[in-house]
Order: structure tokens, then sequence, then C-alpha cells
């Protein structure tokens, strides 16, 4: 089964279908966060370093890093910015902008294989960014739209990534190395955003044989109690086959549904990691599963 390695300096991550769910950290992104982009623009990275400790301790295997703040001198930010998430977490990360100069300045100081994000299907896009993914040997996320915008149609958006992995294949990307990202809408205003998503993570798993990932919290915006939305599509699309995504691992609920998930797809050898998540650290030794030699009979 495919399997797309990424690694910091001291720390590797493998993303697969049968392996655990990979929870990638969204916070460390200046868009919508205007004190961070503040703080920022003024050479004042605490916060970004904050936000990459408490992600980590939180549970996230990777951190996304954005700096994508007008006006401001992105590639310079983006270098800054991975060194020093770099300097205090030790988990891989997915370099994060729309600019080729950022994503090359970010990378060159990256420590490890990192994980570009991301790539679209324009002819242009590809001849721009695939290049400096190669030479820096890293993988990328390949956005499912084209200079046609976002279809609504998912077997387009299909056709979309399929070319965006054969491209990669032409400038010597293992199809390993792409993750596509399938495109999740706001269900609040597409109704059919989830199935659609769905169903294309199943054609790319079982017939292109990639991994996925997504911007989880897009499906839940304008909705009220968005994380238990959040939460659900996540599992639903674990069940589907998605192997990533990037999300807030400071959100409990969307965390204990992707474990759950995770338990339930067979992807946490004998519950390990939910044990070790939710037993009761007060709980007496030999009873933190229950009394041990007693099984409850169930209810009629």
């Amino acid at each position: 089964m495919t399997e797309t390695v990424l690694s910091s300096a001291d720390k590797e991550v493998v993303i697969g279908f049968d392996r655990p769910f990979v929870m990638i950290g969204e916070r460390i992104n200046p868009t919508g966060r205007r004190l961070l982009a503040e703080e920022m623009k003024n050479d004042d990275f605490s916060r970004v370093q904050a936000d990459a400790i408490a992600q980590t301790n939180a549970g996230a295997h990777m951190l996304d890093v954005n700096a994508g703040i007008p006006l401001a001198d992105e590639p310079a930010l983006l270098a800054k910015a991975v060194q020093l998430v770099q300097a205090v977490t030790d988990v891989p990360l997915s370099i994060d902008s729309s600019i080729v100069e950022a994503l090359e300045a970010g990378l060159a100081v990256y420590e490890g294989k990192a994980m570009v994000n991301s790539v679209t299907g324009e002819d242009e896009v590809m001849e721009r960014v695939l290049p400096l993914v190669a030479r820096y040997g890293a993988a990328v996320v390949a956005i499912s739209n084209d200079e046609t915008g976002i279809s609504e149609d998912p077997d387009v958006r299909f056709e979309v990534a399929k070319r965006i992995v054969n491209r990669a294949a032409d400038h010597g990307i293992p199809a390993a190395d792409v993750l596509v990202d399938p495109l999740v809408m706001p269900i609040g205003a597409m109704g059919t955003a989830g199935q659609q998503v769905f169903q294309l993570v199943r054609r790319l798993r079982d017939e292109l044989g990639v991994n996925t990932t997504c911007g989880a919290s897009n499906v839940s915006f304008g909705l009220p109690n968005r994380t238990n939305i959040t939460g659900t599509f996540l599992s639903m699309a674990i069940g589907a086959g998605m192997t990533s995504a990037i999300m807030n691992p400071l959100h409990e609920e969307v965390v204990r549904s992707v474990m759950a998930a995770d338990v339930l797809a067979g992807n946490d050898p004998n519950c390990a990691a939910w044990i070790r998540a939710n037993r009761d650290p007060n709980a007496p030794a030999g009873t933190r599963a229950g009394r041990k030699g007693r099984r409850r009979r169930p209810a009629q």
C-alpha cells in the first residue's frame, strides 16, 4: 500500500492506508488571526512557537506553517517561522504558501523531508511548483482544481487530481509523495459536500492509490457547534479512506472522533492509543479497563 514518508531532523511520520490517521496542526496561519499577523510582521514569533508547542502537546503529528500576510515579505517570514518552529518541536512540517518564492525559502532552511502545500492543476502552477518539490525531495499536496475553478462534479475533480499526479511523475515525483486534497466545501452551503468528498476519496484510494488530506474545518464553516460536524466528517472520511487532514488538534472533540475512527478502522492495534488517551489515571492498578476477571453481562 502507498506510504508517504515525511521527516524532521529527528522524527519520521508515515501517512498510509493501514496506518493511524495523521493530524496536521492548522493554527500557525495568520489568515483571520489579526494579532498573529501583526506580531509576525513585527518580527515577534513567540505566538508561533507557543502554537507549535501547544499543538504538538495536543497530539498533532505534523504542523502546517503559513506566513501569508498582505504587503509583508512572505519568503523571509516563512523561512524564519520554519526555523523557529523546528527549534521548539520535532514533528515534520507542511510548508504552506501560494507564492513559489516563499515555498523555496521555507524549503531551503528546512531540516528533513517536508510537505509542500500546495500545487493546483493549472499548467503554469504545476511547472513552477513541481520542479521545486522534486529539487528538494519533498512531498506535495495536490489541490483538485484548475483554471476552470472548483468543480461541483467529483469526477472532474478526480481528473484534475489524476493530471497532477501524472505531471508530478514527469518530474520524478512518485505518486506516494502526492497527497490529493479533494477540496472540502462548507456543508451549510452545499448539502452534498460530504458525499462528494467521500466518493472522491474512495476513487483516489482505489484507482490512483494516493494518500489524501484536506482542510477539515472548511466543512463546518458558518454552522453552530462546528467541532461536532468536523469530528463526524473526519470519522466518515477515514472510513472512506482519507489518511490525513489539516485540522485543529486543540479541539478535543475532533481529536477523539479521529482516534475512535482509527480504532474502528483497525488502524489502532489492540486499541492501544485509545486506551492510553482515555484510561482513568486515578483508577487503581489493574482496574482501569474494568474489574479484573469480571465481565459485565450484556443487557437483554
